[in-house]
Protein backbone atom coordinates (compact mmCIF):
# COMPACT_ATOMS: atom_id res chain seq x y z
CA UNK A 1 0.00 0.00 0.00
CA UNK A 2 1.34 3.40 -0.78
CA UNK A 3 0.50 5.68 2.32
CA UNK A 4 1.29 9.58 3.11
CA UNK A 5 1.79 10.06 6.72
CA UNK A 6 1.84 13.73 7.14
CA UNK A 7 3.09 14.97 10.75
CA UNK A 8 2.95 18.29 12.49
CA UNK A 9 5.21 20.64 12.00
CA UNK A 10 6.34 21.51 15.72
CA UNK A 11 8.73 18.73 16.28
CA UNK A 12 11.13 16.18 14.20
CA UNK A 13 9.66 12.38 13.85
CA UNK A 14 10.72 11.69 16.48
CA UNK A 15 11.01 14.47 18.53
CA UNK A 16 14.30 15.29 20.14
CA UNK A 17 12.40 16.35 23.19
CA UNK A 18 8.52 16.60 24.57
CA UNK A 19 6.03 15.92 21.19
CA UNK A 20 3.70 13.16 21.61
CA UNK A 21 2.05 13.21 18.38
CA UNK A 22 5.55 13.42 16.39
CA UNK A 23 6.55 10.57 18.75
CA UNK A 24 3.26 8.38 17.81
CA UNK A 25 3.55 9.15 14.06
CA UNK A 26 7.46 8.28 14.04
CA UNK A 27 6.34 4.53 15.62
CA UNK A 28 3.32 4.50 13.11
CA UNK A 29 5.39 5.55 10.62
CA UNK A 30 8.39 2.91 11.15
CA UNK A 31 6.05 -0.17 11.32
CA UNK A 32 4.36 0.58 8.42
CA UNK A 33 7.82 0.62 6.63
CA UNK A 34 8.96 -2.64 8.12
CA UNK A 35 5.65 -4.02 7.32
CA UNK A 36 6.34 -3.77 3.51
CA UNK A 37 4.33 -0.50 2.78
CA UNK A 38 5.89 1.97 0.83
CA UNK A 39 5.37 5.14 2.68
CA UNK A 40 6.11 8.99 2.48
CA UNK A 41 6.48 11.15 5.65
CA UNK A 42 5.69 14.57 5.10
CA UNK A 43 7.54 16.14 7.99
CA UNK A 44 10.78 18.56 9.24
CA UNK A 45 13.70 18.27 7.81
CA UNK A 46 15.69 17.13 10.61
CA UNK A 47 12.88 14.13 11.16
CA UNK A 48 14.62 10.68 11.38
CA UNK A 49 12.62 8.27 9.43
CA UNK A 50 12.92 4.53 6.91
CA UNK A 51 10.37 6.26 5.08
CA UNK A 52 10.89 8.22 2.06
CA UNK A 53 11.06 11.91 3.86
CA UNK A 54 9.98 14.96 2.45
CA UNK A 55 11.06 18.10 4.38
CA UNK A 56 8.66 20.76 4.64
CA UNK A 57 10.90 22.88 7.12
CA UNK A 58 14.20 22.52 8.15
CA UNK A 59 13.27 21.91 11.30
CA UNK A 60 10.93 21.36 13.92
CA UNK A 61 8.93 24.67 14.56
CA UNK A 62 9.05 25.06 18.11
CA UNK A 63 12.77 24.59 18.60
CA UNK A 64 12.86 26.85 15.80
CA UNK A 65 11.35 30.14 17.43
CA UNK A 66 8.14 29.98 15.18
CA UNK A 67 4.90 30.31 17.84
CA UNK A 68 2.28 30.34 14.43
CA UNK A 69 2.58 27.32 12.29
CA UNK A 70 -0.53 27.44 10.18
CA UNK A 71 1.56 29.19 6.88
CA UNK A 72 4.12 26.55 6.67
CA UNK A 73 1.50 23.85 6.88
CA UNK A 74 -0.45 25.06 4.70
CA UNK A 75 2.62 25.23 2.28
CA UNK A 76 3.14 21.43 3.04
CA UNK A 77 -0.59 21.01 2.42
CA UNK A 78 -0.43 22.32 -1.23
CA UNK A 79 2.89 20.21 -1.63
CA UNK A 80 1.13 16.64 -0.30
CA UNK A 81 -2.02 17.90 -2.50
CA UNK A 82 0.22 17.92 -5.45
CA UNK A 83 1.28 14.12 -4.97
CA UNK A 84 -1.88 13.05 -4.03
CA UNK A 85 -2.29 10.60 -7.10
CA UNK A 86 1.07 9.27 -6.01
CA UNK A 87 -0.50 7.54 -2.60
CA UNK A 88 -3.79 5.08 -1.88
CA UNK A 89 -3.93 6.39 1.28
CA UNK A 90 -3.07 10.33 2.49
CA UNK A 91 -3.14 10.16 6.72
CA UNK A 92 -3.02 13.21 8.56
CA UNK A 93 -2.11 14.36 12.12
CA UNK A 94 -2.63 17.81 11.69
CA UNK A 95 -6.08 18.12 12.93
CA UNK A 96 -8.29 20.55 10.28
CA UNK A 97 -6.33 22.41 7.88
CA UNK A 98 -6.77 19.94 5.47
CA UNK A 99 -10.61 19.69 4.96
CA UNK A 100 -11.07 22.34 2.46
CA UNK A 101 -8.11 21.21 0.42
CA UNK A 102 -9.12 17.34 0.62
CA UNK A 103 -12.79 17.45 0.30
CA UNK A 104 -13.04 15.69 -3.33
CA UNK A 105 -10.12 13.21 -2.09
CA UNK A 106 -12.01 12.23 0.90
CA UNK A 107 -12.58 8.41 0.00
CA UNK A 108 -8.15 8.21 0.18
CA UNK A 109 -7.65 10.50 3.18
CA UNK A 110 -7.88 10.09 7.01
CA UNK A 111 -7.48 12.46 9.60
CA UNK A 112 -6.41 11.11 13.33
CA UNK A 113 -7.28 13.62 15.93
CA UNK A 114 -4.62 13.95 18.95
CA UNK A 115 -6.16 16.31 20.90
CA UNK A 116 -8.94 17.50 23.10
CA UNK A 117 -12.19 17.89 21.29
CA UNK A 118 -14.32 19.19 24.36
CA UNK A 119 -13.76 22.73 23.32
CA UNK A 120 -16.26 24.51 21.18
CA UNK A 121 -13.98 26.17 19.40
CA UNK A 122 -13.33 23.40 16.67
CA UNK A 123 -17.25 21.51 16.13
CA UNK A 124 -17.89 23.84 13.36
CA UNK A 125 -15.83 21.81 11.20
CA UNK A 126 -16.57 18.93 11.62
CA UNK A 127 -20.69 20.04 10.85
CA UNK A 128 -19.13 21.30 7.61
CA UNK A 129 -17.02 18.95 6.39
CA UNK A 130 -18.86 15.77 7.68
CA UNK A 131 -17.33 13.29 5.13
CA UNK A 132 -14.01 13.73 6.26
CA UNK A 133 -12.91 10.09 7.89
CA UNK A 134 -11.56 10.49 11.39
CA UNK A 135 -9.90 8.29 13.44
CA UNK A 136 -10.17 8.53 17.82
CA UNK A 137 -7.49 7.85 19.79
CA UNK A 138 -9.85 6.74 22.44
CA UNK A 139 -13.78 6.19 22.54
CA UNK A 140 -13.83 8.85 24.82
CA UNK A 141 -12.20 11.34 22.74
CA UNK A 142 -15.33 11.72 21.12
CA UNK A 143 -18.09 12.21 23.09
CA UNK A 144 -18.15 15.92 22.68
CA UNK A 145 -17.88 16.13 19.06
CA UNK A 146 -21.10 16.19 17.22
CA UNK A 147 -23.16 13.15 15.22
CA UNK A 148 -22.64 14.15 11.99
CA UNK A 149 -18.70 13.34 12.28
CA UNK A 150 -17.54 10.44 10.08
CA UNK A 151 -15.70 8.10 12.62
CA UNK A 152 -13.96 5.22 11.07
CA UNK A 153 -12.30 3.99 14.37
CA UNK A 154 -10.71 3.93 17.53
CA UNK A 155 -6.83 3.21 17.81
CA UNK A 156 -5.16 3.50 20.78
CA UNK A 157 -1.74 4.72 20.56
CA UNK A 158 0.89 1.59 20.68
CA UNK A 159 4.82 2.23 20.97
CA UNK A 160 7.44 -0.77 19.92
CA UNK A 161 8.54 -3.39 22.77
CA UNK A 162 12.12 -1.86 22.76
CA UNK A 163 11.32 1.67 23.17
CA UNK A 164 11.19 1.52 27.00
CA UNK A 165 12.74 -1.69 28.38
CA UNK A 166 11.30 -3.62 31.16
CA UNK A 167 12.71 -2.71 34.32
CA UNK A 168 11.93 -5.52 36.97
CA UNK A 169 13.06 -3.96 39.79
CA UNK A 170 11.54 -0.34 39.68
CA UNK A 171 12.67 1.85 42.21
CA UNK A 172 11.64 4.14 45.34
CA UNK A 173 10.37 7.12 44.06
CA UNK A 174 6.88 8.66 42.29
CA UNK A 175 7.65 9.82 38.76
CA UNK A 176 5.46 12.83 37.29
CA UNK A 177 6.02 12.84 33.37
CA UNK A 178 4.90 15.43 30.74
CA UNK A 179 4.03 19.04 30.91
CA UNK A 180 3.33 21.72 33.56
CA UNK A 181 -0.25 22.76 33.23
CA UNK A 182 -3.51 23.01 35.45
CA UNK A 183 -5.05 20.21 34.04
CA UNK A 184 -2.31 17.62 34.14
CA UNK A 185 -2.55 18.55 38.00
CA UNK A 186 1.56 18.76 39.11
CA UNK A 187 0.33 20.24 42.15
CA UNK A 188 -1.92 17.68 43.05
CA UNK A 189 1.41 15.04 42.10
CA UNK A 190 2.82 17.36 44.76
CA UNK A 191 0.50 16.69 47.22
CA UNK A 192 -0.06 13.19 46.76
CA UNK A 193 3.63 12.07 47.58
CA UNK A 194 3.75 14.21 50.31
CA UNK A 195 1.09 12.57 51.73
CA UNK A 196 2.21 9.33 51.03
CA UNK A 197 5.75 10.55 52.41
CA UNK A 198 7.03 9.06 49.00
CA UNK A 199 9.89 11.03 46.60
CA UNK A 200 8.24 12.44 44.04
CA UNK A 201 10.68 13.88 40.64
CA UNK A 202 9.13 15.46 37.86
CA UNK A 203 10.35 15.45 34.69
CA UNK A 204 8.81 18.25 32.60
CA UNK A 205 8.33 21.27 30.07
CA UNK A 206 7.43 24.82 31.17
CA UNK A 207 5.44 26.36 28.07
CA UNK A 208 5.15 29.96 28.08
CA UNK A 209 1.17 29.53 28.55
CA UNK A 210 1.62 27.74 31.47
CA UNK A 211 4.80 30.24 33.30
CA UNK A 212 1.96 31.60 35.67
CA UNK A 213 0.75 28.65 36.77
CA UNK A 214 4.17 26.96 37.26
CA UNK A 215 5.16 30.66 38.94
CA UNK A 216 2.14 30.90 41.13
CA UNK A 217 0.89 27.13 42.16
CA UNK A 218 3.43 25.24 41.25
CA UNK A 219 7.06 26.53 41.49
CA UNK A 220 6.29 27.55 45.89
CA UNK A 221 5.48 23.75 46.21
CA UNK A 222 8.94 22.71 44.86
CA UNK A 223 10.71 23.80 47.65
CA UNK A 224 9.69 20.49 49.86
CA UNK A 225 12.76 18.25 50.65
CA UNK A 226 10.23 15.22 48.95
CA UNK A 227 9.91 16.81 45.70
CA UNK A 228 12.72 16.96 42.62
CA UNK A 229 11.78 19.16 39.88
CA UNK A 230 14.13 18.15 36.57
CA UNK A 231 12.81 19.98 34.10
CA UNK A 232 12.52 18.57 30.57
CA UNK A 233 14.06 15.34 29.87
CA UNK A 234 14.82 14.33 26.21
CA UNK A 235 13.92 10.20 24.97
CA UNK A 236 16.37 8.00 26.64
CA UNK A 237 16.26 9.82 29.97
CA UNK A 238 12.99 9.73 29.69
CA UNK A 239 12.65 5.91 30.08
CA UNK A 240 14.91 5.52 32.42
CA UNK A 241 13.47 8.19 34.77
CA UNK A 242 9.66 5.93 34.49
CA UNK A 243 11.11 2.44 35.11
CA UNK A 244 13.05 3.40 38.07
CA UNK A 245 10.05 4.68 39.57
CA UNK A 246 7.76 2.76 41.91
CA UNK A 247 4.43 4.03 40.25
CA UNK A 248 3.88 7.03 37.62
CA UNK A 249 1.24 9.87 39.15
CA UNK A 250 -1.37 10.67 36.40
CA UNK A 251 -3.52 12.77 38.33
CA UNK A 252 -4.99 14.76 35.25
CA UNK A 253 -7.90 17.59 35.72
CA UNK A 254 -9.32 17.12 32.20
CA UNK A 255 -10.51 14.51 29.14
CA UNK A 256 -7.13 13.77 28.43
CA UNK A 257 -7.72 11.97 24.95
CA UNK A 258 -5.35 9.46 25.61
CA UNK A 259 -2.27 9.84 27.49
CA UNK A 260 0.96 8.10 26.01
CA UNK A 261 3.02 8.72 29.38
CA UNK A 262 0.69 5.98 30.60
CA UNK A 263 1.35 3.35 28.38
CA UNK A 264 5.76 4.30 28.41
CA UNK A 265 5.34 3.85 32.06
CA UNK A 266 3.99 0.42 31.48
CA UNK A 267 6.09 -0.62 29.63
CA UNK A 268 9.01 -0.61 31.57
CA UNK A 269 6.69 -2.37 34.47
CA UNK A 270 5.88 0.85 36.39
CA UNK A 271 2.22 0.97 37.38
CA UNK A 272 0.04 3.86 36.60
CA UNK A 273 -2.10 5.79 39.53
CA UNK A 274 -4.74 7.82 37.49
CA UNK A 275 -7.26 10.20 37.57
CA UNK A 276 -10.80 8.53 36.31
CA UNK A 277 -10.54 10.80 33.72
CA UNK A 278 -10.81 11.18 29.66
CA UNK A 279 -9.60 8.11 28.39
CA UNK A 280 -8.26 6.63 31.44
CA UNK A 281 -10.65 4.39 32.57
CA UNK A 282 -9.63 2.71 28.55
CA UNK A 283 -6.03 2.43 29.41
CA UNK A 284 -5.90 1.03 32.79
CA UNK A 285 -6.93 -2.23 34.11
CA UNK A 286 -6.97 -1.93 38.12
CA UNK A 287 -5.16 -3.86 39.94
CA UNK A 288 -3.17 -5.19 36.66
CA UNK A 289 -1.55 -2.17 35.15
CA UNK A 290 -2.17 0.37 37.70
CA UNK A 291 -5.19 1.99 39.95
CA UNK A 292 -7.91 4.03 38.80
CA UNK A 293 -8.68 6.82 41.64
CA UNK A 294 -10.97 10.01 42.37
CA UNK A 295 -9.64 11.39 45.43
CA UNK A 296 -6.80 12.49 46.89
CA UNK A 297 -6.77 9.65 49.90
CA UNK A 298 -7.88 7.17 47.32
CA UNK A 299 -4.30 7.72 45.47
CA UNK A 300 -2.61 7.95 48.22
CA UNK A 301 -3.75 4.75 49.20
CA UNK A 302 -2.94 3.28 45.84
CA UNK A 303 1.19 4.35 46.32
CA UNK A 304 1.40 1.39 48.89
CA UNK A 305 -0.61 -0.82 46.99
CA UNK A 306 1.59 -0.03 44.05
CA UNK A 307 4.32 -1.18 45.37
CA UNK A 308 3.16 -5.04 45.61
CA UNK A 309 1.71 -4.71 41.48
CA UNK A 310 3.69 -7.18 39.83
CA UNK A 311 6.02 -5.93 37.41
CA UNK A 312 5.93 -7.91 35.14
CA UNK A 313 2.35 -8.12 35.16
CA UNK A 314 2.43 -4.74 34.11
CA UNK A 315 4.27 -5.54 31.75
CA UNK A 316 2.57 -7.90 29.97
CA UNK A 317 -0.52 -5.90 30.14
CA UNK A 318 1.37 -3.43 27.99
CA UNK A 319 2.94 -6.06 25.36
CA UNK A 320 -1.00 -7.05 25.03
CA UNK A 321 -2.62 -4.09 24.13
CA UNK A 322 -0.38 -1.34 23.23
CA UNK A 323 2.34 -2.38 21.00
CA UNK A 324 3.15 0.02 17.54
CA UNK A 325 2.75 -3.82 16.03
CA UNK A 326 -0.60 -3.92 17.11
CA UNK A 327 -1.72 -0.06 16.27
CA UNK A 328 -0.34 -0.14 12.99
CA UNK A 329 -2.30 -3.36 12.20
CA UNK A 330 -5.31 -1.53 13.49
CA UNK A 331 -4.75 1.61 11.13
CA UNK A 332 -3.87 -0.81 7.92
CA UNK A 333 -7.57 -2.14 8.95
CA UNK A 334 -8.62 1.23 8.53
CA UNK A 335 -6.96 1.82 5.76
CA UNK A 336 -8.56 -0.93 4.25
CA UNK A 337 -12.06 -0.14 5.04
CA UNK A 338 -11.04 3.12 3.44
CA UNK A 339 -10.16 1.58 -0.34
CA UNK A 340 -13.03 -0.46 0.27
CA UNK A 341 -15.56 2.21 0.69
CA UNK A 342 -18.65 2.83 -1.24
CA UNK A 343 -17.99 6.16 -3.70
CA UNK A 344 -16.74 8.87 -2.47
CA UNK A 345 -19.45 10.96 -0.35
CA UNK A 346 -22.32 9.03 -1.78
CA UNK A 347 -23.28 7.27 1.18
CA UNK A 348 -25.33 3.65 1.70
CA UNK A 349 -27.74 2.31 3.99
CA UNK A 350 -27.33 -0.38 5.53
CA UNK A 351 -30.73 -3.27 5.97
CA UNK A 352 -31.43 -1.49 9.33
CA UNK A 353 -31.09 1.75 8.44
CA UNK A 354 -28.08 3.28 9.53
CA UNK A 355 -26.19 5.46 7.42
CA UNK A 356 -22.83 4.22 6.12
CA UNK A 357 -19.96 6.53 4.68
CA UNK A 358 -17.88 6.81 2.71
CA UNK A 359 -15.81 5.58 4.27
CA UNK A 360 -17.73 2.31 4.45
CA UNK A 361 -18.90 1.91 8.03
CA UNK A 362 -22.06 3.07 9.92
CA UNK A 363 -20.63 6.81 11.51
CA UNK A 364 -20.37 6.47 14.83
CA UNK A 365 -18.45 4.03 17.46
CA UNK A 366 -17.51 0.58 16.27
Amino acid sequence: MRIAQVAPLAEAVPPRLYGGTERVVSWLTEELVADGHAVTLFASGDSITAADLVACVPQGLRLSGIKDHTANLLVMLKEVRRRADEFDVIHFHIDLLQYPLFQDLAHKCVTTLHGRLDLPDYHPIYAAYPDMPLVSISDNQREPVPSVVNWVRTVHHGLPSSVCPFNAQGGDYLAFLGRISPEKRPDRAIRIAIEAGVPLKIAAKVDSADQTYFDEIVKPLLDHPLVEFLGEVGEAEKCHFLGNASALLFPIDWPEPFGLVMIEAMSTGTPVIAWSQGSVPEVIEPGRSGFIVSSLDEAVAAVEHAKSLPRRLVRDRFEGRFTASRMAADYVEAYEMLLGAVSPLVPARLAGGAAVTQSGIAAGRL
